[in-house]
């Protein structure tokens, strides 16, 4: 506000001026006390108006016949900015300048919009326009190129709690640091909606300390470390702890659409602490808050901090109109703790990095009751009986043509798919099926891989690479073995088999990542 202060100063004022930015920055309030202070007949050498003579005393009390304040949301036609118009031409009765402030001005009609072009070309000396809108990108080119611009940004939680703790000690109310600071991250950079919050929550337990737990309870908030526990659940794939905490949120009376909110921002400072960021102003959280967060994100990696965002944001918008809020919400969350509910990418990510956590921290889990764990279980119990043999499926001598040019054109194929294909391919041992086409089979263990290539459009996809590479259409078929069951125990390679015959060199790396 700087620009403005310098105006005032050297009595150098415009005739327009546009406020711009999120709702209760203060817009509307800097427009009055500029109005005031150019009318005040006592301003101090910064340009502070007096708020004592009479102009500035009419102002406040909103009597002044020289500041006309327009709400545009419910005066937008062109009879409003018509009768504006029409008290141009009398000059200021009391003050220096007459001022037309014009709130929500993006909501003002096409029409309206045209007839106030014509008055900001050309206004009269004393009169000054100041209009306020949120949402700038609705304004005319025309009416944007006359105004002085002035951009309002979000006020940070630090001077929200400091004006917060001005007022609560004026009003001799007592509150709890941490309930004020909460608030504060609760107005969203709006000191109106800090205010407002800040009042509701005196009125609920009037009389008595504002505590943080009162603030929790009037917002229908959750506490940080409730978060902190879902979170570590679901890392554990706890499916049981994790809907408990789901239980107590109810029974504490919390609103569920507002945990998910809630829960939504706290993974967002998760994944801004991933990235390295330790600003505790950015993040709006303490300091006491900030090393267990810094501990969760060496949990998880950031694509599945962002799986679990993507999911709890698609959450958030299906709770505004549900019925059976907490049924999706527990859905949601067992998705959470089970990736392999889902077969996208980010899933695939999830369970990927947890099997790699397993084998780092020799976690991996125990077999079932009854499996065979090798020659002698454990306890000196007998060793299990041998599996019986399995009828092994042989290759012909020579493969079909069409199988033989696929295998002549293996890279090139293999070049038309991703990455990912490419590696759910690794998995799988390519053989042929009784007919003579292309059978790929996968092991138990495989199933993450065949689930992926066997979706309707990624096996179009599989096909349409061979297919391409050989310039005929190739048949291929996918199969899945029952647990217990080996596909290099039960089915001749292809590749193995035929590769010598075509003098190609084929590595496990043409099935993997590019």
């Amino acid at each position: 506000m700087r620009t403005l202060e310098n105006q005032l100063k050297t009595d150098r004022i415009g005739h327009a001026y546009l406020f711009t930015g999120t709702r209760g920055t203060g817009k509307t309030t800097v427009a009055k006390i500029f109005a005031k202070a150019v009318n005040c007949e006592h301003r101090d050498e910064e340009g502070n108006p007096c708020n004592e003579c009479p102009s500035c005393t009419a102002i406040t009390d909103g009597n002044s016949m020289d500041v006309l304040e327009l709400d545009a949301a419910s005066n937008n036609g062109v009879d409003n900015i018509r009768e504006i118009i029409s008290g141009m031409e009398y000059p200021p009765s009391q003050g220096k300048y007459k001022v037309y402030i014009i709130d929500e001005v993006h909501m003002l009609s096409s029409g309206a919009f045209n007839a106030l072009l014509k008055s900001l070309e050309e206004p009269p000396s004393y009169v000054i326009f100041i209009l306020a809108t949120t949402e700038v990108n609705k304004i005319p080119q025309t009416i944007l190129s006359r105004c002085q611009r002035y951009e309002f940004h979000r006020i940070s939680i630090d001077t929200i709690a400091v004006r917060l703790t001005e007022l609560t000690e004026k009003e001799g109310v007592e509150a709890e640091e941490k309930a004020i600071r909460y608030i504060a991250k609760a107005a969203d950079g709006s000191m109106r909606d800090a205010l407002s919050l800040l009042d509701q929550c005196i009125a609920f337990y009037l009389g008595q300390t504002l505590t943080y737990d009162n603030v929790l309870s009037v917002l229908g908030a959750v506490d940080t470390a409730q978060f902190s526990r879902l979170f570590r659940s679901v890392r554990a794939g706890n499916i049981q702890d994790a809907l408990a905490v789901i239980d107590d949120v109810l029974l504490e009376g919390r609103e569920l659409t507002q945990f998910v909110n809630d829960f939504v921002w706290y993974l967002r400072n998760l994944l801004l602490v991933k990235g390295g960021e330790t600003n505790e102003e950015v993040l709006g959280m303490s300091s006491d808050n900030m090393a267990a967060l810094k501990e969760e994100a060496d949990m998880v990696e950031s694509p599945v901090i962002l799986r679990y965002i993507r999911l709890m944001s698609a959450l958030s918008d299906r709770l505004r109109f549900a019925t059976q809020k907490r049924v999706l919400t527990e859905v949601a969350i067992i998705k959470l703790c089970k990736p392999e509910m889902e077969k996208d990418y980010d899933s695939l990510v999830d369970r990927v990095g947890k099997i790699e956590t397993e084998i780092a921290t020799g976690t991996i889990p125990a077999a079932p009751a009854g499996a065979y764990t090798g020659p002698q279980a454990a306890g000196g119990a007998p060793a299990a009986a041998s599996p019986a043999p399995v009828k092994r499926h042989k290759l012909p001598d020579a493969a079909p043509e069409d199988i033989q040019k696929l295998l002549d054109n293996w890279n090139q194929a293999l070049s038309l798919l991703s990455g990912l294909f490419k590696a759910a391919l690794k998995q799988g041992t390519p053989t042929l099926d009784e007919d003579g086409g292309l059978l790929i089979v996968f092991d138990a263990g495989s199933a993450v891989a065949y689930n992926q290539l066997v979706e309707p459009q990624n096996l179009e996809r599989l096909k349409g690479a061979f297919s391409q590479a050989v310039g005929k259409e190739i048949p291929v078929k996918l199969k899945l073995l029952d647990s217990g069951h080996k596909a290099a125990d039960e089915y001749e390679d292809l590749i193995q088999k035929f590769v010598h015959s075509v003098g190609m060199e084929v590595t496990v790396e043409d099935f993997g990542d590019e």
